[in-house]
């Protein structure tokens, strides 16, 4: 028979055993050696008062060990169910105490994980809400289109204008399916941000030439002020991003004639980079939620865009360890300050 497999009860019926023959042959001994009767009533005795004392220790133990593994079921199956407080630690001298103490961290990592998964749910269930929100204008219109298509008839001149219609559609369902898969590698850690130093003047150029075009088009006066020699740790192609999407919010939002001035600087810990523009500004109560996934305040839903570029452009830097910074006031501009750390 294994230890593994022996029960408490065997074990304490083979101890009693051992210990009567132990018992048994101390007596016989003593008999053998001193050959008096007497030694054997006193052999007796001890015997049954060691016994006794036995028997009271184990029965003691018993009901510790069954009322400790009831309490221990209880407490397991509470926690389990979320239903008590965590468990309070022993006093160090307990005879439980490394028990104890593990089970509050077991009862700790569970909270954590519940939480988490908790936490996940609720982003997952935000995710679905809010793609489905953004799909359901463009899908109802190409839906609109196609049966106009199918149902009228009308001049080649006419169905150019509704194909180029869908043509838009397409183009923000596109760009709405690239915006998230880019959010989800990134946040998922499929995309490993390459920091290394080398010059923000590039990344920076990268940046304004997606915008150019569109600055050009509104007649916005685009400035830049940054010397070639300097340099930062960062991830240009995913920092050029991040500076291509807060960089584009600043060409939708600036007026025609208006300007746009970027300057890039050395601080003792950070370089800075302030992108200020001559644009409709920001309340002070929306500040903070500009860079929430989908965010877009009630009074630019006439502007294109779907709300995605900020929240990306401030998760793609706060992977590089820095942050963004916003200080605007309505009808006088935004300045957007991005802070990447030297080392």
């Amino acid at each position: 028979m294994t230890t593994a497999k022996l029960s408490i009860n065997k074990a304490c019926i083979m101890v009693c055993t051992l210990l009567v023959l132990l018992f048994a042959s101390m007596i016989s001994a003593l008999y053998l050696l001193t050959d008096d009767i007497n030694m054997i009533w006193v052999g007796l005795l001890f015997s049954a008062l060691v016994y006794l004392c036995f028997m009271l220790l184990i029965v003691l133990i018993r009901r510790k060990l069954t009322a400790f593994s009831d309490h221990l079921c209880r407490q397991l199956d509470d926690m389990m169910t979320g239903e008590i407080e965590p468990p309070q630690v022993a006093e160090e001298e307990n005879l439980f105490y490394k028990i104890n103490h593990r089970l509050v961290r077991l009862y700790a990592v569970m909270q954590d994980k519940r939480c988490s998964i908790d936490k996940e749910r609720a982003d997952l269930q935000e995710l679905i809400s809010d793609i489905s929100h953004q799909i359901k204008t463009p899908i109802a219109n190409l839906k609109m289109v196609n049966a106009t298509l199918l149902e009228k008839s009308m001049t080649e001149e006419k169905q150019k204008e509704f194909l180029l219609a869908c043509g838009g559609q397409l183009d923000k369902l596109d760009f709405l399916m690239q915006a998230m898969i880019k959010t989800s590698r990134l946040e998922a850690g499929v995309i490993s941000l390459k920091k290394k130093k080398q010059p923000i003047y590039d990344t920076l150029a990268a940046a304004l030439g997606g915008i150019l075009l569109n600055a050009e088009q509104k007649h916005i006066d685009v400035e830049v002020d940054c010397t070639e020699k300097l340099e930062v740790f960062h991830d240009q192609k995913w920092t050029s991003e991040a500076l291509f999407n807060i960089l584009d919010n600043a060409v939708k939002y600036t007026p025609s004639n208006g300007n746009i001035h970027v300057v890039a600087e050395n601080l003792e810990m950070y370089l800075k980079i302030s992108i200020t523009d001559t644009g409709k500004g920001i309340a002070e109560q929306n500040q903070g939620a500009i860079f929430k996934r989908f965010y877009r305040e009630e009074q630019v839903h006439d502007t294109p865009g779907i709300g995605i570029g900020l929240y990306l452009a401030r998760e793609i830097i706060s992977m590089q360890s820095g942050y963004i910074k916003v200080t605007s006031e309505i009808g006088k501009g935004s300045i957007f300050s991005v802070f990447l750390p030297h080392e």
